[in-house]
């Protein structure tokens, strides 16, 4: 009898610490938004949409912005929320489509990279503001 309480307890225990590692793994992938980008870096930018990726844990958009000195085109990746959260904002996956054109208010990477973490986006064609679910401030 002892030995069946004890093998269940084990294995009770074993699935518990089983779970919440495969529970913690998701969280461990996560960045905070304070140690990627710079609230204080703050910066607009107007190109068209080369790349929509809908996926998990965040959702990243790729616009063509010409700079304006040179003319020179940069590609630059943006942040967003994930999906859930811009399904709840009203978003769809086809929200977004390629040559769409954008200017997205965010926060600079903090490694100088052409990353951005958005925070509004506004459709140059129709002037409608979307929020983009961001994790920052």
């Amino acid at each position: 009898m002892k030995t069946t309480i004890r093998t269940t307890i084990r294995t009770a225990l074993f699935g518990l610490i089983a779970s919440m590692l495969i529970t913690a793994l998701p969280a461990a992938a996560h960045h905070s938004f304070p140690a990627q980008y710079d609230a204080a870096k703050t910066i607009s930018l107007t190109g068209k949409v080369t790349k929509v990726e809908w996926t998990n844990p965040h959702i990243f958009i790729y616009i063509d912005v010409p700079d304006a000195k040179t003319g020179a085109v940069v590609n630059w990746a943006l942040e967003l929320g994930g999906p859930n959260a811009l399904l709840r904002l009203g978003w769809k996956r086809d929200s977004l489509k390629t040559d769409d054109m954008l200017t997205v208010e965010g926060s600079l990477a903090r490694d100088g990279s052409n990353l951005a973490n958005a925070k509004t986006i506004l459709m140059v064609a129709t002037g409608k503001l979307m929020l983009s679910g961001s994790s920052g401030p």
